[in-house]
């Protein structure tokens, strides 16, 4: 369902501004769920290992179920910014790079507060019968988390706003039995869904290519 008044979005554009949006959801403005699944069906396109399409995406839009998963949510990013792994502390010696993780930082404690407000919470999940293992946890994880970041992508392509987070994870069982999920279905992420306030997204600083770049060996 493409919005009537919005031009298409390139690909480019799509993967050169989709961000981890906190701050700047918009919890009073209703999300359609017809355009949540248009993008959850884009997302299936991602490739899965051995195409067994294990995964499995939650929508919740209860208001009582948001709120329930926000306050653990909340607790567990408490948590989380009291620890020395904290965004917020990280590179407190680089003075370039401290001020913008002091950004994030603050940026996270909001939507801790938020997330049992946003109008729609999406889980992406997978199912597997043999258990996590204790191996090749890339080729598990790989047949979701792609789709999970296409769904981003799709939000944004669309004019939605979302966010990347994992920190509900410490306490993956209570929402499991919220949500009353089998035992065999595995969080990967969970992505708030609003309509972002303001337009205005693009690039975000990063380390330059060649810092990061290796060619044939280390």
């Amino acid at each position: 369902m493409t919005e009537p008044d919005r031009e298409p979005m390139s690909a480019y554009d799509a993967l050169t501004t989709t961000r981890s949006v906190r701050k700047r959801l918009d919890l009073q403005r209703p999300v359609d769920l017809a355009i949540v699944k248009e993008c959850l069906d884009i997302a299936l396109q991602a490739p899965s290992g051995s195409n067994r399409q294990t995964w499995h995406f939650v929508v919740i839009d209860d208001a009582t179920t948001r709120q329930a998963i926000g306050e653990i949510y909340r607790q567990t990013v408490v948590e989380y910014l009291d620890s020395p792994g904290s965004a917020a502390k990280l590179f407190a010696d680089q003075p370039e790079r401290a001020a913008v993780q002091a950004r994030i930082g603050a940026s996270v404690a909001h939507l801790g507060d938020v997330m049992g407000q946003v109008p729609v919470q999406v889980l992406g999940c997978i199912q597997t019968r043999a258990g996590l293992g204790t191996d090749n946890q890339a080729g598990l994880w790989g047949s979701v988390l792609p789709a999970a970041w296409s769904f981003m992508l799709a939000l944004r392509s669309h004019g939605l706003a979302s966010a990347w987070t994992t920190l509900h994870l410490s306490r993956e069982r209570e929402v499991a039995e919220i949500l009353g999920l089998p035992d065999d279905v595995h969080q990967g992420v969970l992505m708030p869904v609003a309509h972002p306030i303001g337009a205005d997204f693009h690039r975000a600083p990063r380390a330059p290519l060649e810092e990061v770049l290796h060619l044939n060996h280390w």
